[in-house]
């Protein structure tokens, strides 16, 4: 599966951006996925994730209930909705996916992974 990572830029605070996660090779329903990011210095943390199977969707507690995820099969498309964005939200932001539903929080049990697109909300 190749991933690809779009839809970034510069937001001011308060201000929402949607990323897309764009998959090629095969057909992404038959994974789960995940939202990841990694502000300089520091490790890659966990954002959002959302099942293969039911569409089930999980989200850091930093993130709930402004950032959305969700999934289209049909276009094997993944999307971030990122609602009231904070300067803290600034990082690259990677798109992975894995055939389990399981762990989803572990960037460890990732195997395919997208290219990563910066986010930077400007306060």
């Amino acid at each position: 599966v190749q991933l690809q990572a779009f839809g970034g830029g510069l937001v001011q605070a308060g201000g929402s951006l949607r990323l897309s996660c764009a998959a090629s090779g095969r057909t992404l329903s038959t994974y789960s996925m995940g939202w990841f990011r990694q502000a300089p210095g520091k490790e890659r943390e966990f954002v959002a994730a959302i099942t293969r199977s039911y569409g089930t969707t999980y989200y850091a507690d930093s993130v709930k209930g402004r950032f959305t995820v969700s999934r289209d099969n049909a276009t094997n498309t993944v999307y971030l909705q990122m609602n009231s964005l904070r300067p803290e939200d600034t990082a690259v932001y990677y798109c992975g996916a894995r055939k389990s539903s399981r762990n989803l929080h572990y960037s460890r049990y990732y195997i395919y992974w997208g290219q990563g697109t910066q986010v930077t909300v400007s306060s």
